[in-house]
């Protein structure tokens, strides 16, 4: 399983916030300390730390120059961001619906043999309701999808738990309960499953249901799906 990110404290979002504001989310953007403590209220020893530590967890880069530095948002700092947007928003418009879009595509098999695992399918019946097919679907996301996969963070998934067997230990996954919708029906007792719930596939997904999806959807690879996902 992948290490699960650091996560950011109040403070650190904060800083990573007036960031943004300053132009460093797409392009970069030149400050000294002295004008990020100023912007912050804070000291110049605080506001040199706080960069430090967002860099050293990969949510910004840094190149010093002769008269400051010159700071860009990484993607990874861009999607702690969305996920601030989001838990915003679900505060003020009361909803945490998503919708992720993209192609059915084959996978590597590995998803057959984690969800088969003893450890794991005895909370999938209890936590989920049902027992998954052998097997996930896997959609590759457009564009606009993998743009919009953060706002997941702002949906409470269903946590099952990581475990240990006597050769090695499993980590947690997080299903989210998910309705696939294709051209020619709804399929609403599905959910999407990821590893770490801080490490999204980005521009992939995968997707567990007590049937055969592609069999009972009769879905080939390229068909056009939308995964809607709402708490």
């Amino acid at each position: 399983m992948a290490e699960t990110q650091r996560a950011l404290d109040s403070d650190e979002v904060w800083t990573l916030k007036h960031l943004a504001l300053d132009g460093a989310l797409g392009s970069e953007a030149k400050l000294s300390c002295a004008k990020l403590a100023e912007r912050l209220d804070a000291s110049t020893q605080t506001a040199s730390r706080r960069l430090q530590e967002l860099e050293s967890g990969g949510y910004i880069d840094r190149e010093m120059v002769g008269d400051g530095q010159l700071v860009t948002v990484t993607d990874t700092g861009e999607k702690q961001l969305q996920a601030e947007y989001e838990a915003y928003r679900r505060i003020f418009e009361g909803s945490a619906a998503v919708s992720l879009s993209g192609a059915i595509t084959s996978g590597m098999g590995e998803g057959r043999h984690y969800i088969t695992l003893s450890g794991y399918m005895e909370q999938f019946r209890t936590k989920l309701g049902y027992e998954p097919f052998a097997g996930t679907l896997n959609v590759d996301l457009d564009a606009e999808s993998v743009r919009e996969w953060p706002r997941l963070d702002a949906v409470e998934p269903i946590t099952i738990e990581g475990w240990e067997s006597e050769e090695r230990t499993y980590g947690p996954a997080y299903c989210y309960p998910a309705t696939l919708v294709t051209a020619a029906d709804n399929y609403e007792r599905a959910h999407i499953i990821a590893p770490e719930r801080t490490h999204h596939g980005d521009d992939h997904l995968e997707l567990i249901a007590p049937e055969g999806l592609r069999e009972t959807l009769d879905l080939e690879d390229g068909t056009e799906v939308t995964v809607r996902v709402a708490e």
